[in-house]
Formats: C-alpha cells, structure tokens, sequence
C-alpha cells in the first residue's frame, strides 16, 4: 500500500495524533517551533502529510503558523490560564449542582471508562494520552447534568483545555504529585460524586481545579 493510499485518513490522523501527545506531554514545549524535516524522520512520513497534520492541529488551537515563520506550539500567557481554568471550575460547578444526585447512573459509565483510562496512562507514564483522558473524565462529570449547552459550552474550550490540563499536570508533577497521585485525586472525585453529597463534590472541584495555577505562580521562584 502507498503513502498516497494511506493518507486519507490513516497517515495524517497518526501524525496528528502523535504530534498532539507530544504537545500534551510537554515533549514539544509551548512556543517551539516545529521543525518539518525533524518530525518527517521521527514520525517516518513525507512532508505532505506532515502538513496536512499541522493544519488540523492549527484547526485545533494547539499550534500556529505564521508567514515566513513557520507552526510553534500554542503559547498560553498567565491571564489566559486564569480565564480558562475558572471558566471551567463555573461550568463543572454549575454541573455538579445540576448533576449530583446522580439521577441516572449509567451516564457514570463513561466517567468510569475514562478514569480506568487514566490509571492505564499513568502506569504507562504516557502524560499526553493522559491530560486527554483527564479532559473525557471531566465531559464525562459535565455530562451528568443532562444539560445540552452546557456540554456545548464546555467542549468549546477543549482544546485550550487540554492546553492548560496539561501546563497543571507538568507543574503538579514538578512540584508535589506524581502521576498515580494525579489520578487518585479524580478517583476521589468521582467517589464523592457517587456518594451523591453535592457539598462534598463543590467542596473538592474547590481545590482541583485552578488551585495549582495560583499555588504555582505565587510560591514558585519563576513564573508560571
């Protein structure tokens, strides 16, 4: 089979794919460019899916490409951090206090899935696939509020998301937990969430979230 037959979609999906764990997993660091000829041999393919690879990651926020300068990694600043984080604390909360009691448990199932998942990913130490099991864990919490826009609202901001989930698992892993504490955290989470106690979950969303972006940037000896 030639590359040609395998383009559409195997080979370009593959290099997306790849190029955002690698994104994810702080391998290629926020504004680094992104060196064609290097990620032809490291992934084994011809520029023209390269390229097409880089237009859907373009498509999806998590590069850009300038005239002349070619595609680096989204760079996000402090600001759009804070923004982000808290705008998806607001959505999780208004989640939870729609969503807990859990009216309909099998709608757990894909919270489950998800943090099943995650542990896989973290014995792997596979951070990339793991910051993007973090964000189907937490559509999955979205989710259990029955609420169509609110959804809609959430996965709007995924891929600025998956940005910032993977900045705080970095500075998490750099600074006090490690990849199985990671997960336990949202194991717990969706432990009290199956308890049904909406105090208990508000009070944990309270510190799982934005709190090591605030932690991070006021004790740390540089900036976030």
């Amino acid at each position: 089979m030639t590359e040609q037959q395998l383009r559409s979609p195997s080979l370009v999906q593959l290099a997306v794919d790849a190029i955002r764990r690698m994104i994810l997993a702080g391998e290629l660091a926020e504004g680094e460019r992104l060196i064609e000829d290097r990620l032809t041999e490291q992934l084994g393919i011809s520029r023209p899916p390269l390229r097409e690879a880089l237009r859907v990651l373009e498509q999806e926020g998590l590069i850009v490409t300038r005239p002349r300068r070619g595609s680096a990694v989204a760079t996000l600043t402090d600001q759009d951090v804070f923004e982000i984080l808290t705008l998806r604390t607001a959505l999780e909360r208004l989640a939870m206090e729609l969503g807990v009691p859990v009216r309909y448990p099998d709608r757990l199932a894909h919270a489950r899935d998800a943090l099943a998942e995650m542990e896989q990913c973290a014995a792997a130490e596979d951070r990339g696939s793991l910051v993007q099991a973090g964000y189907r864990f937490h559509a999955a919490l979205v989710a259990l509020a029955g609420h169509r826009r609110l959804e809609d609202a959430y996965a709007s901001v995924q891929q600025q998301l998956l940005l910032c989930m993977a900045r705080n698992l970095y500075t998490r892993e750099h600074y006090y937990e490690d990849l199985n504490e990671h997960v336990a955290r949202h194991r717990t989470l969706l432990d009290l969430v199956e308890q049904g106690d909406p105090a208990a979950v508000l009070a944990e969303l309270a510190v799982h979230g934005e709190r090591s972006f605030n932690e991070r940037k006021n004790d740390a000896p540089t900036g976030f």
